[in-house]
């Protein structure tokens, strides 16, 4: 059942619709429930162009690095955070696959060209993290090549944090599941099978080397001044929204906290990694 044209004569607020529907037996719960998801939205980019003003003032450095299996959110997440900020003092990077001169160069090289300068904002759609699961599984670097990274990494880290380089490493987990229906949804649409690459046709083959390789990753490279955030995504709109408050929570910007949304991300949603951790894409 859906409104008629007396129903929508009659009411003159929100709250008339919503009495309406309630009377008439009229389904509104995914509406209102959009409704919700949009002004939260709205209010936590208000404070992020608060949190953007106050890392140009301060000269502060942010890499934010979005990591997690195919399909889990991870680049319509960066649209959300990026969408009402500055261009000039924030970017997105999304290397593609090494050319021939970078192979033969230090791995972490063509990172470090791409890292925030003072007073900027970088979300990385993946990051050098490539080389911890997405490289190993798909063979397309050697034994050698990831023991070296592994190895290196939190020293790599580490002197990122010694030079004031703040970084927040997400992943973003999704079920086996909730990917496959993912995968179907990108191929049924025009605009979005562009998406769907020959490493994605490998994500549900190759799951349980993708969750060895993820383990792996979290127990050598988590550590108190780079830990990994994990985020659950099977609800994209509830994972946009943690992950926003997480990154706010991390900072004292000024004007924090004027847009009146709570800034505690919801720790069902949203946690630092530990080997109790409940995940949902082991």
């Amino acid at each position: 059942m859906n409104f008629k044209s007396e129903h929508l004569l009659n009411a003159k607020t929100r709250g008339d619709l919503i009495e309406i529907a309630k009377k008439e037996g009229i389904p509104i719960e995914k509406t209102i429930n959009k409704l919700r998801y949009e002004a939260e939205l709205i209010k936590l980019q208000s404070e992020f162009v608060n949190l953007q003003k106050w890392i140009t003032e301060k000269k502060k450095r942010v890499a934010v690095i979005f990591e997690g299996r195919d399909a889990a959110g991870k680049g319509g997440s960066i649209k959300r955070f990026k969408e009402h900020l500055i261009p000039r003092t924030s970017r997105v990077v999304a290397l593609s696959k090494p050319s021939e001169v970078e192979r033969g160069q230090w791995y972490f090289r063509r990172y470090i060209q791409v890292l925030p300068n003072p007073g900027e904002i970088v979300f990385f759609d993946r990051s050098w993290y490539n080389r911890a699961v997405v490289e190993p599984v798909m063979d397309f670097c050697s034994k050698r090549e990831y023991e070296k990274f592994i190895v290196q990494v939190p020293d790599f880290e580490h002197l990122l944090y010694e030079d004031n380089l703040k970084i927040i490493k997400f992943w973003f987990s999704i079920s086996k599941e909730e990917q496959k229906k993912r995968f179907e949804a990108r191929l049924s649409n025009p605009l979005k099978r562009w998406k769907y690459s020959p490493v994605d046709q490998q994500g549900q083959y190759k799951w349980d080397k993708y969750t060895h390789y993820k383990e792996q990753m979290f127990s050598k490279t988590h550590n108190n001044f780079s830990p990994w955030i994990i985020v659950k995504t099977n609800d994209k709109k509830q994972a946009r929204l943690e992950s926003m408050r997480y990154v706010l929570s991390q900072f004292e910007y000024e004007g924090k906290g004027e847009s009146g949304i709570s800034l505690l991300p919801d720790p069902n949603i949203i946690m630092r990694y530990n080997r109790s951790s409940i995940q949902i894409d082991i």
